[in-house]
């Protein structure tokens, strides 16, 4: 019998790969084809609306990972084995089918791997209908189509759920994006976007440095206070605080009423008058001059600056002269039973009593327009835009949330292409399928709620969260971790996850409040950062672990540069709890320190980088302890963190020249990442023996893995001293001068 990888119903059960997936559905669903081996799923009603929830069937039996949205900005991951364990609002969900022959002997870790197949739903966007998965307490799988505008119905769906499988859960979600990509048409994969040049540098924010207070004479001290400890931000993002805004329902001398600050709205594209000051000790008269100051005093590359969506929290001011021409009006916005399932949100709920000022949709690019001209007009370089899945409570009367954020986005999307190089655009508060499947040109998003140094709960949730979503975010864009601070308990915890994050590497300092120690593991001397090739994802034997509750496992996210893999290993148990979720008996008894194993095979799609004359071994670098081990490919290492501690692996192939020279580079040994200091090697024979060329870039220790000990050393064409260990073949030679590539040569 032909086992067939294409989803079908058959007797009242979806079949996979020859595997029942669910059980008991209904005879309204529809299944065609979308590819070879993947599938729509659809269903029909006999009554038009504009909000169904069909039941797909029953699932059991399977591991399961969620990402689902637990408030209306932001996605977390949620893991269960049955339907009923599925949240409202969930956007993915993956399901592992592993065989019964599957056995872990617990030294090596593909033995599993070759049994195991990953089933993926995708909820999507089908017209002007938005998707998102559910359970009930009868582990039934729904799904919910929903258009957001009263006026846009339908009795029939063909196209909202997406089901694939595959063996690598990692190129299945890529494959299953490139299908849907070329399929629908509404937005592109990363690999299609032009990225931003910011995401190269080391950045400083000013919100936790200054929340709304943010002015000239602090951004001024802040970037003092970089340069006086020889660590300087090469791009700034001045928050929210720089706008011309008012609170209409705040009358002069009175309290502020709770709620009301999120009904702030726009009154002007300019800047505020704190940005206007000449009398200010900054002396700068407007916020071009102001720009023009601190780029040329601090060296800075890119400046961006933030704004909502629709302008500020509570839209634009309608009586405003400026906004006149915009046709704004206040609306209500209407937010869908998912969103209040969940976690409800102060904004939205604030803005249901005091409304937005929304602007016409027809005016929405004359807007965007005008003011990105006048920004980049005034050195500004690019923007970040928060709130935007605001826009789907707005959706009544104009066509539908989808069509409605379509139009927003399309707009954002054109304007910063004409008004700003190299793509500089930040999507923030953004994690709602309309969003992520009208993303065509944007190619940086938040990837979690916001980093949140007074609340120690949280710290552990934001590392997993956004390394979790990265799954589905880094298929689309580049995953961004948000600011965190260096001089915080955190900090080591939060500045590794963003040098294997493939992400920005930018902090949120207060003036004077710094740890250099910790940004120069992050930050070479020119500001530059060793930025991984993709987006940091959890290791496949932690996908349908729980990283925060569960109270026995450590997270491990992969990530590859160009020669190397990274690992990084988070004790994130015992620390939190996720919203939603009740403490468990587990997390009670969480113990001070957690075991693993760490594996080089963790490392997805290292035989790519790895080169033709790799002989499978690899060389493994502990940041934290310096050590320096050769291991087979798929063998273990023993890891124990405490909570909240970690440790970064460089996971470097060995090669082989010659008959007997075993090599591999490392990269800059007190950088966390080091393997991203590693652009290109090669080896050549020839009678005298063999040269190993390496080019490197950095300041500092660089290390490699060597058999034996070289001859000589050579730096740009000069010899240089280096020290060889022969005890564990760390081979390190000291590089100076500046941070461009630099031709290192290894003489045997």
């Amino acid at each position: 019998m032909t086992i067939t990888a294409t989803p079908f119903v058959k007797d009242g059960c979806l079949m996979v790969r020859g595997k029942v997936v669910l059980t008991e559905v209904p005879n309204n669903i529809i299944v065609s084809q979308a590819s070879s081996g993947s599938a729509f799923l659809g269903a029909t009603s006999a009554i038009p609306n504009s909000r169904h929830v069909f039941t797909l069937g029953v699932l059991e039996r399977y591991k399961l990972l969620c990402l689902f949205r637990f408030k209306i900005w932001w996605m977390i991951p949620r893991y269960g084995k049955s339907g009923s364990e599925i949240p409202l609002e969930t956007q993915l969900l993956l399901l592992e089918v592993r065989e019964e022959s599957a056995v872990d002997d617990g030294i090596s870790s593909d033995s599993a791997a070759e049994n195991t197949f990953y089933i993926l739903f995708l909820p999507v966007l089908d017209g002007e209908f938005r998707t998102s998965l559910q359970g009930t307490h009868a582990n039934e799988l729904q799904f919910c189509v929903e258009s957001g505008d009263a006026n846009v119905q339908i009795s029939q769906i063909l196209e909202p759920v997406f089901v694939n499988s595959g063996d690598n859960p990692f190129q299945l979600i890529k494959n299953s994006i490139k299908i849907l990509e070329k399929h629908k048409g509404t937005f592109s994969h990363i690999e299609n976007k032009k990225i931003p040049a910011h995401l190269d540098w080391f950045g400083w924010c000013t919100w936790d440095a200054f929340y709304t207070e943010v002015n000239p004479q602090s951004i001024k001290e802040g970037l003092e206070s970089f340069l006086d400890g020889g660590c300087s931000p090469k791009f700034l993002i001045i928050d929210d605080g720089w706008q011309d805004t008012l609170n209409e329902f705040r009358k002069e001398g009175e309290q502020l009423i709770e709620g009301t600050q999120f009904a702030t709205r726009l009154v002007d594209i300019k800047e505020n008058s704190k940005f206007k000051s000449s009398g200010s000790d900054v002396g700068c008269n407007d916020l071009h001059e102001f720009i023009d100051k601190i780029k040329e005093k601090y060296e800075l590359k890119y400046v961006y600056v933030w704004h909502a969506l629709t302008g500020y929290w509570g839209g634009v001011l309608p009586s405003s002269e400026t906004m006149k021409k915009y046709n704004p009006k206040i609306v209500y916005p209407v937010q869908s039973p998912g969103n209040i399932g969940n976690l409800r949100d102060i904004i939205p709920d604030s803005l249901e009593k005091y409304g937005v000022g929304i602007i016409d949709p027809q005016k929405i690019f004359d807007f965007y327009n005008d003011l990105h001209s006048y920004l980049s007009s005034s050195g500004v370089d690019g923007v970040k835009v928060d709130a935007q899945n605001l826009i789907e409570t707005l959706g009544s009367g104009y066509g539908g949330r989808v069509s409605l954020t379509r139009q927003y986005q399309q707009a954002l999307e054109q304007s910063t292409s004409r008004n700003f190089k190299d793509n500089n655009l930040i999507c923030c508060m953004s994690h709602n399928s309309d969003s992520i499947y009208s993303s065509k040109k944007s190619a940086v998003a938040r990837a979690s709620e916001d980093f949140m140094p007074r609340e120690p709960t949280l710290q552990t949730l934001h590392i997993a969260s956004v390394a979790f979503n990265s799954l589905l975010l880094g298929e689309i864009v580049v995953p961004d971790w948000d600011m965190f601070q260096s001089k915080h308990e955190t900090a080591e915890f939060h500045g590794v996850a963003r040098a294997i994050g493939g992400c920005a590497v930018y902090v949120s300092d207060k003036p004077g409040n710094h740890d250099f120690e910790i940004l120069r593991r992050l930050v070479l001397p020119d500001g530059s950062i060793l930025r991984a090739r993709y987006a940091g994802r959890p290791t496949r034997d932690c996908l349908f672990k729980d990283p925060v509750m569960y109270g026995k496992s450590l997270l491990k996210i992969w990530n590859l540069n160009k020669l190397s893999g990274v690992i990084g290993v988070f004790n994130c148990q015992g620390a939190g709890s996720w919203p939603l979720k009740e403490a468990t008996k587990e997390m009670a008894s969480t113990p001070s320190s957690i075991s693993g194993n760490m594996s080089p095979c963790d490392v997805e799609f290292i035989e790519e980088v790895a080169g033709e004359n790799w002989n499978g071994d690899c060389a493994v670098y502990a940041f934290n302890s310096g050590s320096l081990s050769k291991l087979p490919k798929n063998r273990n290492i023993k890891v124990s963190l405490a909570t909240l501690e970690c440790e970064t692996y460089t996971i470097s192939p060995v090669r082989v020249f010659g008959q007997d020279i075993l090599f591999a580079p490392i990269g800059l040994l007190d950088m966390y990442n080091s393997g991203g200091a590693v652009e290109a090697m090669d080896g050549n024979m020839n009678l005298s023996g063999c040269i190993i060329k390496i080019k490197g870039r950095g300041r500092g220790r660089f290390g490699a893995y060597s058999s034996s000990k070289p001859r000589s050393c050579m730096v740009d064409m000069k010899e240089e001293e280096f020290i060889y260990n022969a005890e564990n073949g760390l081979l390190t030679v000291d590089l100076q001068g500046d941070c461009n590539l630099r031709g290192i040569e290894f003489v045997y």
